[in-house]
C-alpha cells in the first residue's frame, strides 16, 4: 500500500494473516543455522592448507576456503576476530585434526583481499526478477565510544548497503557497499554487473525513478520491464502519444485505475521481499560494520551476505494468506 494512503483510517484495516505450510522442515533449517557443521564443512577441512605457491613471495599457510569459513562463522555468531580464532581452535581441538588456527592478525590481513563467492545462474536458466533497495549500516570504532562515553553530538559515520534480490529464490545476488553520499541510482550499473543471468523486470522504489536508471537498463537488458512507481510530480514524456516509454505506460495507468491497482497490475508489491532481505540482514548479521579500512568492510558485506543465502539455502518457509 503508498506511503500514507488512508493514513488516518489505516488502524481499521486488518493484518495479514498466513499459516506456514512446512513448520517442520522450516523448523529444522532454523536449527541447523545455529549447528558448526553447516559452517565448518568437510570441504573446508580438505582444503584448509594452502596451495603451494608458484610465483615468488611467502607461501600462505591457509587457503581462502579456511579464510572466508572463520569469516563466515564470526558473521553467523557475530564474532569479534579474536573470539572467532578461539571458536575456530575449539573446533579444530575437539574434532581432533592436525589443523592450525588462523589469529586474528592473519583474519584481518587476508580479508582485505579476499574473494567471496557470489550465487552461480540458475539451473533452469529462467531471466530474474530483480529487486533492489538500499539502507545504512553504522561503522562502529572510536566515534561510537566517545558518543557513549561524553555525549557529544558528533555526526555519526556510516556507510549505504545496496542490494539486488532474486525475487524467485530470496537470495542476495548482488550486493555494493558505498559512501553514503551515493545516489540509489548511480549504483544501479554496478548491481546489474553482479547479476548472474539474464534480468526480466527491474523493480525499485521511487528513488529508481531516474533517467539513468532506466538507461542502465536498457543498454544491458533491452526487453527488461522496468517497474519503478513514478514520482507524484512525474509528468508524461514529450513522446507520451506517439511512443510512450515504460514510465509514461506506468503514468497511464495510474492515472486511469489508480496507484494500488497499478501496484498490483505491474508486481511491484514483490518489492517488499527486498525490504524483508533488509530486515533479515540487520537481525542476523546486526545494523553495523566492525572493520575499520573500506576494503575490509566490502568483504566483511560480502561474507554477511554469503552467509544468509546460506541460510536460505538451508530451508525457506512456504506459507499461504489466511485471512
Amino acid at each position: 500500500m503508498p506511503f500514507k494512503l488512508n493514513q488516518d483510517r489505516r488502524h481499521h484495516i486488518p493484518k495479514q494473516k498466513h499459516k506456514v505450510m512446512n513448520s517442520a522442515a522450516y523448523d529444522a533449517s532454523l536449527r541447523q543455522r545455529g549447528s558448526l557443521t553447516v559452517w565448518f564443512t568437510d570441504e573446508a577441512i580438505e582444503g584448509w592448507r594452502a596451495e603451494p605457491r608458484t610465483t615468488p613471495g611467502g607461501q600462505p599457510w591457509y587457503s581462502p576456503l579456511a579464510i572466508l569459513t572463520a569469516l563466515t562463522l564470526r558473521a553467523a555468531f557475530r564474532l569479534a576476530l579474536r573470539q572467532t580464532e578461539g571458536l575456530i581452535g575449539s573446533i579444530i581441538g575437539l574434532l581432533g585434526l592436525a589443523l592450525t588456527v588462523p589469529d586474528h592478525s592473519t583474519l584481518s590481513r587476508r580479508a582485505k583481499t579476499l574473494a567471496v563467492p557470489r550465487p552461480q545462474p540458475r539451473r533452469d536458466s529462467e531471466p530474474i526478477h530483480l529487486l533492489v533497495d538500499s539502507t545504512g549500516v553504522k561503522l562502529y570504532g572510536a566515534g561510537e565510544w566517545l558518543v557513549e562515553k561524553h555525549g557529544t553530538k558528533a555526526r555519526r559515520s556510516w556507510r549505504k548497503l545496496h542490494i539486488g534480490l532474486d525475487a524467485d529464490t530470496g537470495q542476495i545476488i548482488a550486493a555494493a557497499l558505498t559512501a553514503k553520499e551515493v545516489d540509489d541510482g548511480a549504483e544501479v550499473g554496478p548491481l546489474l554487473d553482479q547479476v548472474p543471468g539474464p534480468v526480466a523486470s527491474f523493480t525499485g522504489d521511487g528513488a529508481y525513478d531516474q533517467d539513468g536508471v532506466s538507461a542502465a537498463v536498457a543498454e544491458r537488458y533491452p526487453d527488461a520491464a522496468i517497474i519503478v512507481p513514478p514520482r507524484s510530480t512525474a509528468v508524461p514524456s514529450e513522446t507520451a502519444e506517439t511512443a510512450p516509454t515504460q514510465r509514461d505506460r506506468h503514468l497511464q495507468s495510474i492515472a486511469e485505475y489508480g496507484r494500488v491497482a497499478w501496484q498490483n497490475a505491474s508486481g511491484y508489491t514483490k518489492r517488499a521481499r527486498a525490504e524483508a532481505a533488509i530486515g533479515r540482514f540487520k537481525q542476523v548479521i546486526g545494523d553495523g560494520l566492525r572493520s575499520r579500512t573500506d576494503e575490509r568492510r566490502a568483504t566483511e558485506m560480502n561474507v554477511a551476505v554469503h552467509a544468509l543465502n546460506r541460510m536460505l539455502e538451508l530451508g525457506r518457509p512456504t506459507s499461504v494468506r489466511i485471512a
